[in-house]
């Protein structure tokens, strides 16, 4: 099992099987926050080799809170990995999009189309959402990333 993470409050976690089965779920959120103990469930749960995390910084025009915060969950995701023993690559979104969006626009767009063709089975509208939720597409594409790294003994 290889598990990519989407740090953000509305990113996601995704699990790729060796098989090919995939399971995909949005970020744990205990009211604005990540949930810690439900991020440590659910690795639990997944028993992965490795997380795919992706490497995340402050953007410009992005307020100071918002980014105390979203730093905050980054670490929070890197602390539960550490806590529980699981090995895990920091990623950049550039290095990720280049093997698994390979000729494309490269853009949230392009993963959410990359997911329905790859693993139609994943849910990518959980719950009353219309919309499709690019955090999850987006991990699901950092787990495919390191599928794709494993397979060549590289991850």
């Amino acid at each position: 099992m290889i598990v990519g993470i989407d740090p953000g409050q509305v990113g996601g976690i995704a699990g790729i099987q060796t098989s090919g089965e995939c399971v995909a779920r949005p970020m744990p959120v205990t009211g604005k926050d990540i949930d810690g103990h439900a991020i440590a469930a659910e690795l639990q749960a997944l028993e992965p080799e490795v997380v795919i995390l992706e490497k995340v910084h402050a953007m410009p025009k992005q307020g100071v809170s918002s980014t105390f915060k979203f730093g905050m969950g980054f670490g929070l995701v890197i602390g539960v990995c550490e806590a529980l023993g699981i090995p895990y690559r920091l990623v950049t979104p550039q290095a990720w999009k280049k093997v698994v969006l390979a000729g494309t626009a490269k853009d949230k767009d392009a993963a959410i189309s990359f997911v329905r063709r790859a693993y139609p089975a994943v849910d990518l509208t959980p719950g009353r959402k219309r919309v499709p939720h690019d955090g999850i597409a987006d991990a699901v594409c950092l787990a495919e990333y390191g599928r794709v790294l494993m397979n060549k003994g590289a991850a």
